[in-house]
């Protein structure tokens, strides 16, 4: 757009404002995450809009084209592959919508723009199971017709049309607070819609400005409490996961894929796309529930789900540090809930099928396809999209972040999340090396959410888990090694030997990170009571002479009676404090095998508990 009130929009114009809208809507992230309050108040509407025009920032408006249609028909396809929870996921259709409209136009005159904006709004509405007035639907709605309603009077350039309809779109933002009670009580217009003001604002300001327009800057006041106060009461439990996927596929169908999740109870549907790519959003129980559906439907592709009562508890915690990490710690969910500990999930592939760990794909379900699968499941670190989504959250409403990563010895897990913290803007994401894997790394991350509830700053919850890390032992005890020698963890070497010698064998995780052979066990009957004689004696001196007592982690893959017996007698050996038996997930079992025992230990003082 220029100043020349005639001429229609191009390529490049369109590029370079829809550069500048979107800039401008990264800028205000902070204010959007502030006054989030609908459809649930879990502070992430700035952050997943900003994540959604990175995407295209980064991709579709960083390539010049042109052909105005072909850029468009670009950046609707990428907004749908990249599009970030509800909000983003409306966007997305609106964006794809102006592109269908206007895919075959070079250039577009005032009453094109109007057409191709019109059916935006119409796509983006249409998107949703039950669209909710007050939204940005209502504001594209208002800003669409108002704009279709100035080339009926003659405004004859797209720059003339569109800055006449901007008065309309503000007002349609600034009624959004009276359309809803949730926005009434807050005293906020609704954070989607404002976020949809902004792109239009930035294009306005390069419509007038041109080449001069001056640097984004966040928009509007900031309220002085978070606007998500009282959040966990309106969230469904039965709908905790805001949850999405990318559906591919041919001749899609919305309406029979709306009715699928409707028939599971999916809250907050949002059906993004067309006939060969969906970006599907819902609020659900279960995860892979959804993601099974849309299996009957076509490929499924970058799977994700948030707990949004967990991050509702983190936004109102008021906490400085917030503690991360991955699944391959086993974690009592207890312990997850009690501490508001974020876990990225490990991702598993098994029979064929890919599952996010201990979220889509349940640690018993995991050894249960384990068992009926013909190839060896395989597991794979979060891709650094996982863990960017994750910090870019906790560094939303955090000072600081804590991540407490699987060693970075045996699994990229560490590196993938390395990378995403570097891109964090904010800054303050601390990643750490447990070394360890299973109840080791979740002792440590475990200890490090008490001290971030203590009000301990990042560094000294890091020189305490440095000073923990060489003296939280981890020891494995696997009835069957094949598991392990075929997965490389452990040399082939050991195979035979232990076949031929009846061992049962031990491993444990080295100071270096990995896992090695450490001995065996002449016991088959009885081998639970004779792996917990081995730790106990050991434990002392693993933990730097430390008598006790101790806290524990006890894992089991799919052997919960070995796991009882071998608690039992640990109780009997050594003073442990507040143990807990857990069923080791994937990122282990899948190397070790159905039988193994883990066990976890760490040094604890009585006035160490958070």
């Amino acid at each position: 757009m220029t100043a020349d009130p005639d001429p229609p929009l191009t390529a490049a114009m369109l590029r370079r404002a829809l550069v500048v809208g979107a800039q401008r809507v990264v800028a205000g992230r902070e204010h959007l995450n502030r006054i989030n309050v609908f459809p649930v108040a879990d502070g992430d509407t700035g952050n997943n809009l900003a994540f959604t025009f990175g995407a295209l920032l980064n991709g579709a408006l960083a390539v010049r084209r042109d052909h105005l249609g072909e850029m468009l028909l670009a950046i609707g396809e990428e907004a749908i592959d990249g599009a970030r929870g509800n909000s983003g996921a409306i966007l997305a259709q609106f964006l794809h919508g102006v592109a269908e409209d206007a895919r075959r136009c070079k250039a577009l005159d005032a009453t094109g723009l109007a057409a191709a904006v019109g059916n935006g709004a119409r796509q983006a509405r249409g998107a949703l199971a039950n669209p909710v007035e007050g939204t940005m639907l209502s504001v594209m709605d208002r800003f669409a017709e108002a704009l279709r309603a100035c080339t009926v009077v003659g405004e004859g350039s797209p720059r003339m049309a569109f800055l006449g309809a901007m008065a309309e779109a503000r007002r349609a933002l600034a009624d959004t607070t009276a359309q809803m009670s949730v926005l009434q009580r807050a005293g906020v217009v609704d954070a989607g819609a404002r976020g949809f003001v902004d792109l239009l604002e930035g294009i306005a300001e390069y419509a007038e400005a041109g080449q001069r327009v001056a640097p984004a800057q966040v928009v509007g006041p900031v309220p002085s409490a978070p606007a998500s106060h009282g959040a966990e009461e309106a969230i469904d439990p039965s709908c905790r996961w805001c949850t999405e996927c990318l559906l591919i596929g041919e001749a899609l169908d919305r309406r029979r894929v709306g009715a699928a999740l409707e028939a599971l109870g999916a809250d907050s549907v949002v059906l993004a796309g067309g006939a060969t790519r969906l970006r599907v959003h819902a609020h659900v129980g279960a995860p892979q529930a959804l993601f099974d559906a849309c299996a009957g439907f076509g490929a499924v592709e970058g799977m994700k789900a948030d707990d949004m009562l967990l991050q509702a508890r983190s936004v109102a915690s008021g906490s400085a540090v917030a503690v991360a990490t991955d699944s391959a710690a086993d974690l009592p969910a207890a312990i997850v809930e009690r501490h508001g500990l974020h876990v990225v999930p490990v991702r598993v592939n098994v029979g064929g099928c890919d599952y996010l760990d201990k979220v889509g794909l349940a640690t018993s379900d995991f050894y249960r396809r384990m068992e009926q699968a013909r190839e060896l499941p395989r597991t794979s670190q979060p891709p650094p999209g996982d863990f960017r989504r994750v910090f870019d959250f906790l560094a939303a409403h955090h000072a600081e972040v804590v991540y407490v990563g699987l060693s970075g010895a045996v699994s990229g897990t560490l590196q993938s999340a390395e990378h995403a913290a570097a891109r964090v803007a904010t800054g303050g994401i601390r990643v750490f090396d447990s070394l360890n894997a299973a109840g080791g790394q979740a002792l440590l991350a475990w200890r490090a959410a008490e001290l971030a509830e203590a009000g301990q700053g990042a560094e000294a919850i890091l020189l305490e888990l440095e000073r923990l890390r060489p003296i939280t032992p981890t020891w494995a005890m696997a009835r069957d090694i094949t598991h392990a020698v075929r997965g490389g963890r452990i040399p082939a070497w050991a195979a035979p030997a232990v076949r031929w010698t009846g061992l049962t064998p031990v491993a444990r995780i080295r100071p270096d990170g990995r896992l090695a052979i450490a001995g065996g066990l002449f016991a088959k009957a009885r081998a639970p009571e004779a792996f917990a004689a081995y730790v106990a004696r050991r434990a002392a001196g693993a933990t730097g002479d430390w008598p006790g007592p101790w806290r524990a982690i006890i894992g089991h893959c799919d052997a919960r009676a070995g796991g009882e017996r071998m608690l039992d007698a640990l109780q009997r050996r050594l003073d442990l404090v507040d143990p807990w038996l857990v069923e080791t997930g994937p990122a282990l079992g899948a190397h070790a095998g159905r039988g193994t025992l883990v066990v976890s230990l760490q040094p604890f003082a009585r006035g160490d508990r958070g």
